[in-house]
């Protein structure tokens, strides 16, 4: 490793639910520098999960996050001359990264609707354990099992 590792930065809570988890979303969403335009977004998705759930849209979101970040990711591995995809598990800060990104990712592939109303979306397919970010983590682990056979290289 080249150089000190960057400091971690202390984020604040966003305005409207005061969660560090919603306001660390709203950064992923983000585009360049465009903050409120993410807020927007973000709370416009939880109104629309509120009308239509009739729940609290930040467990919605919790149980999005939790069912979609991953336990296991492949790591490849060069070994020998030989390159070996080796299981590893993930750690809590980067679980919730790769399921942020997954689910804006799948929010973004869906076509012909607002951002707000795809995101709103995704998050309730998540919920229910279901839709394209679901599916994203469900192949992570699929690999992760296969090459089990390599994880003593971790």
């Amino acid at each position: 490793m080249r150089g000190k590792q960057a400091p971690k930065r202390r984020i604040l809570p966003d305005p409207e639910y005061n969660s560090t988890s919603i306001a660390k979303f709203i950064n992923y969403i983000m585009q360049d520098g465009k903050k409120s335009t993410a807020q927007q977004i973000v709370y416009d998705a939880f109104d629309i999960i509120e009308k239509k759930t009739k729940k609290p849209p930040l467990d919605t979101f919790d149980k999005a996050m939790k069912n979609v970040s991953p336990v296991l990711e492949i790591k490849a591995r060069r070994i020998g001359g030989a390159n070996y995809q080796v299981p590893i598990e993930v750690r809590g800060e980067r679980r919730f990264n790769l399921a942020s990104r997954w689910l804006i990712t799948a929010a973004k592939k869906r076509k012909g609707k607002p951002m707000s109303e795809k995101l709103a979306l995704e998050l309730m397919d998540a919920a229910e354990e279901q839709g394209e970010a679901m599916k994203k983590r469900e192949d992570v682990h699929k690999m992760a099992e296969a090459n089990r056979a390599f994880a003593h290289f971790a």
